[in-house]
């Protein structure tokens, strides 16, 4: 979405109760087909935000962008208080999460291709397989691990099952009831506040990315709603803030993100570029003078 409003109105589509979906049930009379109704351009007047400061410090260049962000809020009358979520080294292991993963994703990726006609491949084994039949073109780059991982895995084992049951039982407890649920009610809060993530990087076929660190993981495990924001730009690469709360609150989040939008403003449309060029001093120049090296057409990439 390019804007909060944009993304407002997708939500409004995509909510509702889904009899294909056990999960969903629980949503029943806690959604809007509608949430445009809760964009305030000073949606941040009177509220109070929690600052994870868990996420700072592992980017400079991103933690010089959230530093004015802070100031943004504050400018537009929030009450900022800094908080630390308890598991977080936990949280960041991703070890319950990844087990999460991979039973799901073998079960229901099995499930979405028994529905396809006219599609060869009907399991993950045999996507395994494809890849592996054509291992010059489709793993050339990349491997895939998380798919061999998931393929191992016996869904109908009773041990198996309760190692899964498990770990979902503990994202639930580390991201929702001892994360975010925990620093709301400690703290008073509305929602949480934190950089969404390091500047974005050219992609490296060789060596991979460059991920510094990501602040989702918390809503993402506890299954609770964030939105990301832009927030601002490092040499011309957009860094973001993410606004993250409990469960079904997502017209307080919608409210406080697009009083942010609203005063800071700091979207930039993104542009195709060739590659990225600076001058002397490490500005950004589009126009490509003064530009300090020429990558070869191998390294060049779209921001």
């Amino acid at each position: 979405a390019r804007t909060v409003a944009d993304a407002a109105a997708v939500l409004g589509a995509l909510t509702g109760v889904d009899p294909r979906d056990p999960a969903t049930a629980v949503s029943q009379g806690k959604f809007f087909h509608d949430y445009r109704q809760f964009l305030d351009p000073d949606g941040l007047r009177g509220a109070r935000l929690g600052v994870a400061t868990d996420f700072v410090g592992l980017s400079a260049k991103s933690d010089a962008v959230f530093s004015d962000n802070l100031k943004a809020l504050q400018a537009a009358g929030a009450t900022l208080v800094d908080v630390t979520f308890p598991h977080i080294a936990e949280i960041n292991s991703g070890a319950a999460e990844t087990t999460v993963l991979n039973f799901d994703f073998k079960g229901d990726l099995n499930a979405y291709l028994a529905t396809r006609t006219g599609v060869p491949i009907k399991t993950l084994a045999d996507a395994i397989a494809f890849n592996l039949a054509h291992a010059e073109d489709e793993l050339l780059f990349f491997g895939q691990e998380t798919f061999e991982a998931a393929q191992a895995l016996n869904l109908s084992d009773p041990a198996t099952i309760a190692t899964y049951q498990a770990a979902l039982q503990r994202d639930h407890l580390i991201g929702g009831t001892e994360g975010i649920d925990l620093l709301l009610q400690q703290n008073q809060l509305d929602a949480i506040v934190a950089p969404t993530g390091n500047p974005s990087w050219p992609t490296d076929l060789v060596n991979g990315d460059s991920f510094g660190f990501g602040s989702s993981s918390p809503a993402a495990i506890a299954g609770y709603p964030i939105i990301n924001v832009p927030a601002g730009l490092v040499f011309g690469a957009p860094v973001g803030i993410s606004f993250m709360g409990t469960a079904f609150s997502e017209p307080v989040l919608i409210k406080l993100a697009s009083g942010f939008e609203h005063v800071t403003k700091a979207r930039r449309t993104p542009q195709f570029l060739p590659d990225q060029q600076f001058d002397t001093r490490g500005v950004p120049n589009p126009t490509g003078s003064r530009r300090r090296t020429q990558p070869s057409a191998e390294t060049r990439h779209f921001i």
